[in-house]
């Protein structure tokens, strides 16, 4: 589990219900199940798991400020909103994901951007499917990957 950012702690204590209890089972969710590594703070104004400057010192290529992303959340007037950039720069993962959704959430609808997962209602959260995929790429395979996608 990722050491408690209190910059994101302050996030989460300022959302309202319905949002509030759904946010930090998804927060303890993706905590428990992400690759050493990672750590939790705030980027982008939004709690995220990203790849450190001690681990990848560039950082992010569009704010070299920016320790790289990896999985933000975000709360929005009608939303929970998971960022995941694994499903966004690895088709196989997307692929993966998409079909766990299907064999295993019978009922519920999948609503995706390129790398958003929304979700209406808290209770539309499949938090075991949602552990799963955060534990999916390690910290090497992502900078792996961000790097590849950059050089294309």
């Amino acid at each position: 589990m990722t050491e408690a950012s209190p910059e994101v702690d302050a996030y989460y204590n300022q959302l309202q219900e319905p949002w509030r209890s759904g946010f930090h089972r998804l927060r303890v969710a993706i905590s428990q199940h992400i690759p050493a590594g990672f750590v939790e703070c705030l980027s982008y104004g939004m709690p995220a798991f990203v790849v450190p400057h001690h681990i990848y010192p560039a950082g992010y290529h569009c704010k070299p400020a920016e320790p790289l992303p990896f999985i933000s959340l975000a709360a929005q007037k009608k939303f929970l909103v998971l960022y995941h950039m694994g499903i966004y720069a690895h088709q196989p993962l997307m692929d993966w994901f998409t079909s766990e959704w299907a064999q295993n959430c019978a009922g519920k609808k999948l609503d995706m951007g390129k790398s958003c997962i929304r979700f209406s209602k808290p209770e539309d959260i499949v938090f075991d499917l949602i552990a799963e995929l955060a534990g999916k790429i390690s910290v090497d395979e992502w900078i792996r990957l961000y790097e590849e996608k950059l050089r294309h």
